[in-house]
């Protein structure tokens, strides 16, 4: 993707990917570097570490993202297209495997929103589109699945990215114990064969 337009609530209505090579690069790398301050420091992060994290100016954070809030919309853009891209690159896997392995990229992808949550508008036009690509990447890996057997009938789509929210979203004593918890939770999605219980 050359370009990318997001419209946000800061003072500037786009932000768009820039076309040159090494903007580009430097676009990408703040993104990153504003995820992982924005993970460790919430919403109040250092623009100035942010950039320094990128290895740019501050003066290249501006320029690509003249507000804390086009920041903000541009890091959960991301966040949602990749959720796009590993749905795109998952489909041709079994649907029981591509189902799981995109909820493990949706777990970062919640761990994100969380971090950044209070800095987003969820009335935006761009939080409602982010919300139909996350749903539109997602819920074709769910139905396959349903329809393959391997996923249970009697629930939605909504209701797995909710079990699988909540519980990215809980303390756990360490990143394995939360692997083993959404483990569980993966199990209670997963239909059981008529008869077993």
């Amino acid at each position: 993707m050359t370009e990318r337009t997001i419209t946000g609530t800061g003072s500037a209505d786009v932000v768009r990917r820039p076309h040159r090579a090494d903007a580009r690069r430097n676009f990408d790398a703040l993104l990153v570097a504003a995820r992982e301050a924005f993970a460790q420091h919430g919403t109040g992060a250092s623009l100035e570490d942010i950039a320094r994290r990128a290895g740019v100016g501050i003066g290249t954070l501006y320029r690509n993202f003249p507000t804390r809030q086009d920041l903000f919309d541009a890091v959960y853009v991301d966040d949602v297209e990749g959720l796009r891209r590993e749905a795109e690159k998952v489909a041709g896997l079994p649907p029981w495997e591509a189902l799981v392995t995109w909820l493990r990229r949706f777990v970062g992808y919640v761990a994100t929103k969380a971090a950044i949550s209070e800095a987003l508008n969820r009335e935006s036009a761009m939080f409602r589109s982010c919300r139909d690509i996350m749903y539109g990447a997602g819920e074709p890996l769910f139905a396959r699945a349903q329809e393959a057997g391997d996923a249970r009938a009697d629930i939605s789509f909504d209701d797995v990215l909710r079990l699988v929210g909540g519980i990215t979203g809980a303390s756990f004593v360490d990143d394995e114990q939360r692997e083993r918890v959404l483990g569980i939770a993966l199990d209670g999605v997963r239909a059981r064969p008529a008869g077993a219980v």
